[in-house]
């Protein structure tokens, strides 16, 4: 029927421009969708009802189940008008919305793209401003953003309603002054704290973008801002500067035709990369030939990806034309910084669209649960109150102007949400965030947000980085493994000798070890010295390391001084410098054995022999570790015999079929994990030169195809892959962070579920996950598939992991997006289960959409601790946000909500300081509420009296004297409270554990609060009415002395551990009380000054005021005293037993 009455709409409705047309079709679609979807009962399907325990061949057999299976499971439940009065219609109202938002404001395509060199203006549509900014506002969203963010809150929303009610005569209680002052200044302080962020902001874009690059034009070098440079342009990048787009590495001042870029800040990655020039551009005479030349660059469009990139340079004017492929060697991204030498790219992405912004979440303003169980207790507060006027009204008897009356009961009730709770709050924060950088025990920890100390306290899930955060990224090289001899760090200097041994034989002729044989049948066993030369050898060749040498001269001799150095080979200046810490590991390892490579280009490597001897190998041919592969290989020619060897070294899995048959490699790779070794298999391969001549050339041909490139170039290269010769295993540790293990267990011990999230290899991410402790020695891993592809596989995966209890689970990045694709609930249901999950493999935007599934399907709080550029966005995304500054920059530090300086500290900045901060936060909210309800009963018992007149009990100055000068300092030293020492909390992490129940803030806890207010409000105003009948004039200052008595003794029964500074806020109150009785004996009368009455100071001092006063005191303070201490006697909290 809806369907029918909108295509008749639609008909009408021809006449009208097809933007409307499209939008109206759009929102009908939507609507139609959400009907069909709710109001009908779900058809249900044998895989819906036992979704993940089908076996493999009914999974096979039922086709119709296989495409039925929802993304997330549904409760199976008629839907119907019911649902659509309750909620329903925000959901309709929503999609509606979002339709219609999305197709007005439709975001650009990104498409690939040619890109002339030098010439921006050839491009063939507009691309986006290369400025960064990331500011909240503008000049002129700052004020009404600024105001948005506070009065979503119900909490503000109410106050600024109750302060514009008192601009109307009818309506107004007492003096603007009460009302507006409060609201100004919880304003005010808001707007400062957020302009002064807003320009630290605008400031850090300012730099950014007005930083200066070289960009080479006909006329030669002008000099541009970063946020002017385009798509097109030909940007020169001097040594130690920031990259500032992304390019298409062109020419380089380096000889070598390459250079060296940190990427710290992009991937995570401490160590220098290496990339390659374009070879057609690096071979022009001149700077200047690039204009020259008429030639443009394809690029693939933009893409999160950045270890991969896809694309052909191009030089027309040449006969014939030159093609070159473009991979990711040959890229410069945005954000990573020039380590070497002076670079020429030419831009492809900017601002938008380069890898770095595309991985990069935009902040958003986090709220901490605490506040938002505040905002709840506010809202039932606030309809207490409304019903509370309305039973006044309604024993008024409904008469006179009651509408009028009863909004001015709701004013004259205000207070029972008072505004004072905000202020207390935000200020507790602040001195939370002050006590947290003030702690001696976790040096160099900054607080950079301060509104969210209390979800130390409250948090579930703790998702880490790996490498920097729990490791140092330093290896070691450990074990070496030869099949029947294995050598240990102890024992490396036999190898020495045998080196020695090896190397000492040399004399024009190459040594016998290095003569490979065929690899069709080496039958004649060698001897050991000859397997560990081989297996050195093999290792100081395979590698994608490069040798530095540091210049020790200064002013401009760099270039020169570094020329002497690659010359004279001096060991003392010398570093490594490679995309894997392991590779550098292994060339010192065999720098330390005798073989140190010296020199390294894109043509050739050499090695010194332990005599002193050069070397020199000609590179004909890399193949690079990929995720896919698991390995890497190289082909060397020998100077001196002109042997072709194919050496290949990785991981176990890889290697395993690759390599010829053997009965050691999978145990020893066993053992070596089991230590928390990584482990790298590595083998060799003769070739003829026939061999090698028929490899390249179906090589290069499938390099140059620009369709499936990756898998024609992978094809070619696994015909090389078949019966290569086992060398050796090797095993290198990477060293932990100090204190990782004891920090992971006394989390766990909390009830806090850790995930490693990481980048790395799948191997090394097990490995560390042992080493540390995240995964104990007995525990059973649940390796997932990596190449889960389709949704069978995933199916059958998930089935084989549901039928594991208690397991730990390894992912990587692919295959989880896979499973996130058709099984997001059951994954995230059986991932939750895992005492620890490892995933490997993941993209900065995978890390941040992992913590967003656990904050949708747990609602439990998350934390996300980083030290790289990569964290960024999980940090930002997660509730409670910890970067560590460390060897790989600021970026995560800076983004973070915490800053720490190690791992370690993470114990205590949870353990003592989150348990304070939520204990204190929510002591202190309750507090400040019962100190409003408190007035509040007594303003209900004393117009309940007076005939249920809408009269003030209390004036002026009174109120916000009541809030501030009276009360304040002994409410807000509640901040310095604490239930256990910090000494206990960390003996006994499962104290924890009961922070994340929320119990020292629910609906119970306040719902005592909010008898207790009854209670003692209803006791000091009757018993005032009841002790001074006589004294009846004097009841304001009577009942004022005696609320704020009781308050101050309500403040030391919550106390449990006293400090100095309690003791004088407390004594200080009462003395300004005190004090002020002379001063402002006109606000002690009832009702208005004009009444006449004023406070008689003679009668305050006769005995019998103070008695009575005394009496209603106790009364209402002693019974609440026997409570607390009986239930200390009989029903002792957890951490009172330790404390005792």
């Amino acid at each position: 029927m809806i369907g029918r009455v909108a295509l008749l709409v639609l008909a009408h409705l021809q006449i009208m421009s097809p933007l409307y047309v499209l939008i109206i079709q759009k929102l009908v679609n939507s609507t139609l969708f959400f009907f069909s979807r709710y109001s009908l009962e779900d058809e249900p399907t044998n895989l819906d009802e036992m979704p993940l325990m089908m076996s493999e061949e009914g999974f096979e057999n039922d086709e119709s189940d296989y495409h039925t299976l929802p993304r997330a499971r549904v409760n199976q439940r008629r839907r119907g008008l019911c649902w659509f009065l309750i909620g329903g219609w925000k959901i309709l109202c929503g999609s509606c919305c979002d339709c219609l938002t999305r197709t007005c404001r439709r975001r650009k395509e990104l498409k690939a793209r040619t890109v002339w060199l030098g010439h921006p203006e050839k491009c063939e549509e507009k691309y986006p401003n290369n400025g960064f900014k990331n500011q909240k506002y503008n000049f002129f969203t700052f004020v009404p953003g600024v105001l948005y963010q506070q009065f979503k809150f119900f909490l503000n929303l109410y106050f600024l309603v109750v302060a514009c009610s008192q601009f109307l005569p009818a309506l107004k209680i007492g003096y603007l002054y009460t009302y507006w002052a409060p609201l100004g200044f919880v304003l005010a302080v808001t707007m400062v704290r957020e302009a002064v962020d807003e320009v630290r902001r605008y400031q850090r874009d300012k730099e950014m973008n007005s930083q200066l690059y070289s960009k080479l034009t006909v006329r030669g070098k002008v000099q541009v801002t970063s946020s002017d440079i385009q798509v097109g342009d030909l940007i020169i990048v001097e040594k130690n500067q920031r990259i500032p787009a992304d390019m298409i590495f062109l020419r380089t001042s380096e000889k070598a035709g390459s250079c060296f870029i940190r990427t710290d800040q992009l991937d995570g990655e401490t160590d220098w990369k290496l990339k390659v020039a374009v070879v057609c551009t690096q071979r022009l005479p001149a700077l200047g030939d690039l204009f020259s030349i008429n030639a443009y660059v394809y690029a693939q469009k933009p893409q999160l990806d950045i270890h991969s990139f896809e694309g052909n340079f191009t030089r027309e004017d040449s006969d014939p034309q030159i093609h070159e492929s473009l991979n990711i060697e040959n890229t410069l991204w945005a954000s990573t910084v020039v380590a070497s030498g002076t670079v020429i790219g030419v831009v492809i992405y900017t601002g938008k669209e380069t890898r770095s912004v595309l991985n990069t979440s935009s902040p958003k303003n986090k709220v901490g649960l605490l506040d938002l169980e505040l905002n709840r207790l506010t809202k039932a507060l606030f309809l207490a109150q409304v019903v509370l006027a309305v039973v006044m009204v309604a024993l008024q008897g409904f008469v006179g102007p009651w509408f009028r009356n009863l909004f001015r009961f709701i004013v004259l009730f205000s207070y029972i949400i008072p505004i004072s709770l905000r202020v207390n709050l935000d200020m507790g924060k602040s001195a939370y965030g002050w006590m947290i950088m003030k702690d001696e025990n976790i040096p160099g920890t900054v607080v950079r947000t301060s509104t969210i100390p209390e979800e130390l306290g409250r948090l579930v899930y703790l998702l880490t980085d790996k490498t920097g955060t729990l490791t140092q990224n330093e290896m070691i090289f450990k074990r070496l493994h030869l099949g029947t001899v294995s050598y240990g760090t102890d024992t490396m200097d036999e190898i020495q000798s045998h080196i020695l041994q090896s190397y000492a034989q040399v004399s024009d002729p190459p040594p016998p070890p290095t003569t490979a044989p065929k690899a069709a049948a080496p039958k004649v066993r060698k001897s050991v010295s000859s397997r560990i030369h081989e297996a050195v050898k093999a290792i100081a060749l395979c590698h994608n390391v490069t040798p530095v040498y540091e210049s020790r001269g200064v002013n401009g001799e760099t270039e020169s001084a570094a020329a002497e150095a690659d010359q004279d080979f001096s060991d003392d200046n010398r570093t490594y410098q490679a995309s894997s810490p392991d590779e550098v590991a292994l060339v010192q390892w065999t720098e330390s054995v005798g073989l140190t490579l010296v020199n390294r280009d894109l043509t050739s490597l050499q090695l010194k022999t332990p005599a002193g001897q050069i070397l020199t190998y000609y590179i004909l041919q890399i193949f690079p570790f990929t995720s896919e592969s698991k390995r890497m290989g190289i082909i060397i020619r020998e100077e001196t015999s002109g042997e072709i060897t194919f050496y290949m070294k990785g991981a176990d899995v890889a290697m395993a079929s690759i390599v010829q048959y053997n009965d050691w490699l999978e145990e020893e790779c066993g053992n070596m994990a089991r230590e928390g070794l990584r482990t790298l298999v590595v083998a060799k391969k003769s070739l003829s030169e026939e061999q090698y001549t028929d490899f390249e050339n179906r090589y290069n041909q499938a390099k140059l195809s620009i369709h499936d490139r990756a898998m024609k170039v992978s094809a070619v290269v696994e015909s090389l892959e078949r019966e290569l010769e086992l060398l050796c295993l090797t095993g290198v540790e990477d060293q932990l962070q100090a204190d990782v293990r004891p920090t992971l267990e006394l989390l766990r011990n909390a009830g806090i579920k850790i995930w490693m999230l990481t980048g790395d290899k799948l191997e090394t991410a097990t490995c560390i996950a042992k080493s540390s402790h995240l995964v104990s020695r007995s525990q059973d891993i649940h390796v997932f598939r990596p190449q889960v592809s389709n949704r069978g596989e995933a199916h059958l995966e998930l089935n084989a992991f549901r039928r594991k209890h208690d397991c730990a689970l390894v992912i990587s990045g692919d295959s989880l997006e896979v499973c996130l694709r058709y099984y997001e609930h059951e994954f995230v249901e059986l991932a939750c289960q895992c005492p620890a999950v490892v995933c490997c493999r993941c993209s900065p935007t995978q890390k941040a959409q992992i913590v967003h599934l656990l904050k949708q399907h747990t609602d439990n709080r998350t934390c996300a601790i980083g030290d790289g550029g990569n964290d960024v966005s999980m940090i930002q995304a997660a509730d409670c946000g910890i970067g560590i500054e460390g060897k790989e920059g600021k970026q995560a530090s800076l983004a973070a909500d915490f800053s720490i300086t190690q791992f370690k500290h993470i114990g205590r900045l949870l353990m003592v300081h989150g348990r304070n901060s939520y204990k204190r936060s929510a002591a202190l909210g309750q507090f400040v509420m019962h100190r409003g309800m408190i007035i509040s009963t007594m303003q209900a018992v004393f117009s309940s009296i007076f005939y249920f007149a809408s009269v003030p009990l209390y004036q002026g100055f009174l109120m916000v004297g009541y809030s501030t000068i009276y009360t304040m300092f002994p409410v807000f030293s509640l901040v310095l409270d604490q239930d256990v020492k910090p000494e206990m909390a960390l003996l006994y992490p499962e104290l924890y554990k009961d922070l994340t129940k929320g119990r020292s803030l629910s609906f119970k806890t306040f719902l005592i609060w909010v008898l207790i207010s009854i209670y003692q409000g209803g006791i000091l105003m009757y018993g005032a009415l009841l002790l001074f009948e006589s004294e009846f004039v004097h009841v304001v200052a009577i009942s004022f002395t005696a609320l704020i008595l009781t308050e101050l003794l309500m403040v030391a029964l919550n106390i449990r551990t006293w400090h100095w500074l309690m003791v004088l806020a407390e004594f200080l109150s009462l003395g300004c009380y005190v004090a002020s009785l002379a001063f402002l004996n006109e606000y002690f009368g009832i009702g208005r000054v004009s009444f006449g009455a004023f406070l008689d100071l003679a009668f305050i001092t006769t005995p019998a005021f103070l008695w009575k006063v005394t009496a209603m005191t106790v009364i209402s303070c002693l019974p609440l005293y026997i409570i607390k201490y009986l239930k200390r006697k009989f029903s002792p909290p957890s951490y009172s037993k330790l404390s005792s």
